[in-house]
């Protein structure tokens, strides 16, 4: 979010994060009913590629807020890796357009 103050990403990335945060969320949320209810799971695939599009705030919230995938110690090793990825893959960007702004 601090590259969005900085005005280096647009808004709307912004709020695509948000969004990809929001469906993140629902999809932990499905997943915990469902393993609860011992019907079929969210692949963590899908869980992952989710994190590493954006969603991994929401991950991060749900993890806590749910109690769910937050011990599994694989999981946990994936979802940071998820994280470090779009932190790295952002900043990427950042420097890609900062450059393009200031020629």
């Amino acid at each position: 979010m601090l590259m969005w103050h900085a005005g280096a990403l647009p808004a709307a990335l912004l709020y695509a994060f948000a969004t990809l945060s929001l469906l993140t969320v629902a999809a932990y949320a499905h997943d915990k009913r469902a393993a609860i209810a011992e019907r079929r799971r969210t692949p963590e695939f899908t869980l992952h590629m989710l994190e590493l599009l954006g969603g991994w705030p929401g991950a991060l919230l749900a993890q806590r807020w749910l109690r769910h995938k937050n011990r599994k110690t694989s999981y946990q090793f994936a979802f940071w890796a998820c994280v470090l990825l779009h932190d790295a893959s952002l900043g990427h960007l950042w420097k890609q357009l900062s450059t393009a702004a200031s020629h």
